[in-house]
């Protein structure tokens, strides 16, 4: 059974840096995407960041230059290394995964993913 696992996050003043992890057990597929997603107070649930089988990831526009997405050589390991951190990056983060899948120019969407962690709180507050 595929089960994403996230990790990592936590309380952290602007400015500041987070890195969060998601371990997705249960993973056999070669061609896949994978991606962040997060939900803020309020608000729905948006795209952060993706990346797929062949290496290719998107960003958020609000999160460009300050996130980077990679996976580990395990290719059911992500992680989200999160920079220069707002107070408006306050959200739960989630995990996603979903197979026979790529990045394209669209913008992620989150009725498209299969698989779901339960999501870390990630909070930015001074």
């Amino acid at each position: 059974q595929v089960q994403p696992v996230e990790s990592g996050g936590g309380s952290v003043q602007p400015g500041g840096s987070l890195r969060l992890s998601c371990l997705v057990s249960g993973w056999m597929y070669s061609r896949y995407c994978m991606a962040w997603f997060r939900e803020g107070p309020g608000k729905v649930r948006e795209e952060v960041a993706g990346i797929d089988s062949d290496g290719r990831t998107r960003y958020a526009d609000s999160v460009k230059g300050r996130f980077t997405i990679s996976q580990g050589n395990a290719k059911n390991t992500l992680y989200l290394q999160m920079s220069n951190l707002k107070p408006e990056d306050t959200a739960v983060y989630y995990c996603a995964a979903n197979p026979y899948s790529a990045i394209t120019a669209e913008p992620l969407r989150p009725d498209l993913f299969l698989y779901w962690g339960e999501g870390t709180q990630v909070t930015v507050s001074s």
